[in-house]
């Protein structure tokens, strides 16, 4: 066989079997990684879309909780796995689109390293106060903050987060001054606003707020979605109390090593794309008081960007950097 000759064979059989193998995937079980602790609404996500893409696919989806560093642990081992489809991961806000600004340097690029399957769910910000709170709602809050500049300290989960970011913008179309109390968790937020020794919170997850808003231990005050939230349907949006176009969510998406073929990625977000509809999966998601969302890998890809480069003009204008 004339050399030319062997080398198109031998090609063609490469594309024939890397064709045969993508088809045939999963043929073993298939690794997501969950970048925050078992137990919490992300974790539920996370296992959540693994049954939901093991049963439409026909193989065991396991979840490995690797948490640490706001989300950038987990993130990385997913960027520096093989790129065959067998490890994915489900990333946030946090790491996709925020610690780019705030850390000097981060052991992977979301640009280079990462490939987008999906967004998965979405939780709306909200802005509680305890009962000894001298406002009931937003229009007060900032009547209160614009009378005592500064006075008024609000807690959240640290700094750089989300929901710190949501707080930093409110201040910032309200004209108000705020004094930010960062804490290591929400966990500890509650406790602590309950008693009143702090007044107010920015929370990132109704799902640890939300039995004490029902109960009259916490005042919900606004959610920062473009919609209200279907657990609190009688607490309006920022947007509704006067800052028109306010909108901010901490959102979750699925994203592979960045080489992984086109057509695994098609097929896991396929996978997800069906296994949504299911009520399990949205049962699931009303259990956390989250958003399920589905998009293709191009729509996922351009809300990233999108994100990367709101936050990062805020981060800059604010100054903010991680400790």
């Amino acid at each position: 066989m004339k050399r030319r000759d062997f080398i198109a064979a031998a090609s063609a059989a490469t594309l024939c079997h890397a064709s045969w193998a993508q088809d045939a995937f999963p043929a073993r079980p298939v690794k997501l990684i969950v970048p925050f602790p078992p137990g919490g609404p992300t974790d539920i996500m996370g296992r959540t879309a693994a049954k939901a893409m093991g049963d439409r696919l026909g193989q065991q989806f396991v979840v490995e909780n690797k948490a640490g560093a706001g989300g950038n642990i987990g993130t990385d081992a997913v960027a520096k796995a093989a790129p065959d489809g067998y490890t994915i991961g489900l990333a946030a806000i946090s790491s996709l689109a925020i610690a780019p600004h705030l850390y000097g340097k981060l052991p992977f690029n979301v640009d280079k390293d990462l490939a987008p399957i999906s967004l998965v769910g979405t939780t709306p910000c909200a802005i509680m106060a305890g009962p000894q709170a001298p406002f009931s709602d937003l229009k007060g809050l900032v009547a209160y903050a614009k009378a005592n500049p500064g006075k008024l300290s609000y807690a959240t989960s640290g700094i750089g987060t989300s929901n710190h970011l949501a707080a930093e913008l409110l201040q910032s179309v309200a004209g108000i001054q705020l004094t930010h109390v960062p804490y290591k968790g929400s966990s500890q937020i509650v406790p602590d606003l309950i008693a009143g020794t702090v007044p107010m919170s920015m929370e990132s997850s109704l799902a640890t707020t939300l039995q004490h808003v029902r109960s009259g231990k916490l005042k919900a005050i606004a959610v920062t979605s473009a919609r209200r939230a279907k657990a609190l349907p009688e607490v309006p949006t920022v947007a509704e109390s006067g800052y028109a176009g306010f909108e901010v969510e901490t959102w979750f998406g699925l994203i592979a090593p960045a080489a992984t073929p086109a057509a695994i990625v098609s097929r896991l977000q396929g996978a997800w794309a069906e296994g949504s509809r299911g009520a399990d999966a949205q049962s699931a998601f009303d259990n956390i008081s989250a958003n399920l969302r589905v998009t293709t890998p191009a729509e996922f890809g351009a809300f990233i960007q999108a994100e990367h480069r709101r936050w990062g003009e805020l981060i800059r204008k604010l100054g903010i950097k991680a400790d």
